[in-house]
């Protein structure tokens, strides 16, 4: 799928309006994010910006707006400008391939981050979560608080993006397999998105006789929106697990209203994958090995301090 001319010239006038020319004497990179609406991907925007500050590189801001045809308008656009590098996480592993196959034909290194698109072909590398293990870490949790079964919400995350893939297939690998006491007792997705974890679960709550035990969300924004679902429904004991250690999902934990979430050291991840761009640029080096995926850790009230943002926490 190619874009059109018209909303390859608009993108390409919107960031040229939003950035800077291009200096002389530093390499312009492209940032790119699927949605700046949530706050995961501004922490890892912010931290893009800030590795690029580190390694002497400019760079060009795109906000995806959780829309495939956007952020490919954006690597387009950047394309056309001759940025030296892109550094992004995919809005969608499928639609966004022929844009990353597009710039990788052009000779231009593209780094993914958090999401990866496996059929291109010549991507530099891709830095992210092992989100599998992640999912695993979600389940091994809820078998060890409850050793006799228990049931369970699942709030999956955005249809296509592989942290929800791989974050479900972790979950499940772990309940599937634990005994038929572990009743997923509702599953659906809720996007990522915060409004629609409120929404999904008020649905959720209002199909069941009686309580979940555990509420999963494969993120923080849906657990979030599950918290506001259960206190508008008064009810008490049910453990909330979310995923990605956002800071006000630390302070809930910090104060016993969500029991645990899963951190996967997203400013890391940003910052090596400019860090792997930079290389290139300057000395052509390609990285030892194409993908680094790191370990997510389990975050609970009795080891905040693990967090990479709890400073951050209100």
């Amino acid at each position: 799928m190619r874009i059109t001319r018209r909303i390859a010239i608009a993108s390409f006038m919107a960031i040229a309006l939003a950035a800077p020319a291009f200096a002389a004497d530093k390499p312009t990179i492209l940032v790119s994010v699927p949605g700046l609406t949530f706050p995961f991907f501004v922490h890892m925007m912010n931290a893009f910006k800030a590795e690029a500050a580190k390694q002497g590189l400019e760079t060009i801001e795109s906000d995806g707006q959780v829309s495939s045809p956007k952020q490919t308008a954006d690597i387009e656009a950047a394309l056309a400008k001759g940025v030296k590098g892109i550094v992004l996480s995919p809005n969608e592993v499928d639609a966004m391939a022929p844009a990353l196959q597009e710039a990788v034909d052009a000779k231009v290194p593209v780094v993914t981050v958090d999401r990866r698109v496996p059929s291109v072909t010549g991507i530099l590398g891709h830095i992210g979560a092992d989100n599998v293990k992640g999912g695993e870490a979600q389940g091994n949790l809820i078998v060890k608080m409850f050793p006799n079964g228990a049931t369970i919400v699942n709030l999956q995350g955005q249809s296509g993006a592989s942290p929800a893939i791989d974050r479900n297939k972790g979950l499940h690998n772990v309940l599937d397999k634990a005994g038929p006491n572990y009743k997923i007792v509702f599953e659906q997705t809720a996007g990522f998105d915060r409004a629609k974890g409120l929404s999904v679960t008020e649905a959720a709550l209002a199909g069941m006789s009686a309580p979940p035990q555990v509420i999963n969300a494969a993120n923080d924004d849906m657990a979030l929106g599950a918290l506001e679902a259960v206190k508008a429904r008064n009810l008490k004991g049910i453990v909330i697990i979310g995923f990605d250690a956002l800071p006000e999902t630390l302070g809930k934990i910090r104060d016993g209203e969500i029991t645990a979430t899963i951190e996967q050291f997203p400013g890391k991840q940003s910052a090596m994958g400019v860090d792997m761009v930079a290389e290139f640029i300057k000395s052509g080096k390609k990285p030892d090995q194409q993908i680094t995926l790191l370990t997510p850790a389990v975050i609970t009230k009795e080891n905040l301090n693990e967090a990479e943002r709890l400073s951050e926490a209100k």
